[in-house]
């Protein structure tokens, strides 16, 4: 890759090549694909079927501010190449120097699954989605996603553990200047995750404060307080250039005008965002494990909402 190339030429498919055949990371391959199964498919279907998990709506009536925008379901569904492309990225361009980084990474991610089952095989939830087909990639979405995993939000703990990490990395190979378009780059492209969520309707603005909570409660040292605010305050910036992003990745130019949230609605957003994120934390100090203080708002909030 050129200097000022962007992550988003990465190939996909050479991760998984490495990873398979490279035997210092076959093991976290091994364990990453099994925990994603189990955690989110199985766990998910096995609930919506057997009904015996209590599951509450999270929708807030700060969503009515957010316009629905399908064009923004190609960055929403780029979730898990977005942090495939990091493998790739680090793999081709460092070699064996990266390969222990690389695997803890991997390992993290299935970690993160387990971690956010905590609270679904307590209390699941839900938000009322649009049911929008016209799309072939909506179409999947329904077709395969109950939708009963939403607190935590698994799209923004991923993307968040995709770029905090991509600058760890960065920082045990002595890379962080070298690399500090690229490192800009993967938070534009997190913060254009958490956006679509919102934009496409499947996720509340209730959920991007649990999914902050957790990260923090997961990895604090590289996802501390000052770090969730500071991208907190950044929602609704700019996604990555478009011109850098693969045609699948891209949001329609035409979609602009319809994303752009009022000032004064923005705050709005945000300032519930963080006075929640703030409260879950203030909790987690009253229990035994960080999951309680979900749990125990997901069934507050089935009585009276927020």
């Amino acid at each position: 890759m050129g200097k000022n190339s962007s992550i988003y030429e990465e190939k996909t498919i050479y991760a998984f090549y490495k990873s398979i055949f490279t035997p210092a990371l076959r093991p976290a391959f091994n364990r990453v694909i099994p925990s994603i199964f189990y955690n989110f498919f199985l766990r998910q279907y096995h609930a919506a079927f057997m009904k015996r998990i209590p599951i509450t709506n999270v929708d807030h009536p700060l969503d009515e501010k957010i316009p629905f925008v399908p064009s923004w379901v190609v960055i929403y569904l780029d979730f898990v190449q977005f942090w495939i492309r990091i493998l790739s990225f680090f793999l081709r361009k460092y070699g064996r120097k990266a390969y222990t980084p690389i695997k803890e990474f991997i390992d993290s991610i299935g970690n993160l699954y387990s971690y956010a089952a905590e609270v679904y095989k307590k209390n699941l939830s839900t938000t009322k989605r649009p049911f929008y087909i016209s799309r072939p990639r909506f179409f999947l979405i329904h077709l395969v996603d109950p939708h009963l995993m939403c607190v935590p939000s698994l799209h923004v703990m991923i993307a968040i553990r995709a770029y905090t990490m991509f600058i760890a990395i960065a920082g045990k190979l002595g890379v962080e200047n070298e690399l500090k378009d690229t490192i800009t780059e993967m938070k534009q492209g997190a913060l254009a995750i958490c956006q679509a969520i919102l934009f496409v309707k499947q996720h509340s603005v209730n959920c991007i404060p649990a999914a902050l909570y957790a990260m923090t409660c997961f990895d604090e040292k590289n996802f501390p307080p000052e770090e969730a605010e500071r991208f907190t305050m950044q929602l609704f910036s700019p996604a990555p250039d478009a011109g850098k992003m693969p045609r699948g990745c891209r949001v329609h130019p035409a979609a602009a005008p319809s994303t752009k949230i009022p000032e004064e609605d923005q705050t709005q957003i945000k300032n519930h965002i963080l006075s929640l994120y703030y409260r879950f934390l203030a909790e987690r100090k009253t229990v035994k494990t960080w999951d309680e203080v979900l749990v125990k708002f997901l069934r507050e909030y089935s009585n009276k909402k927020c």
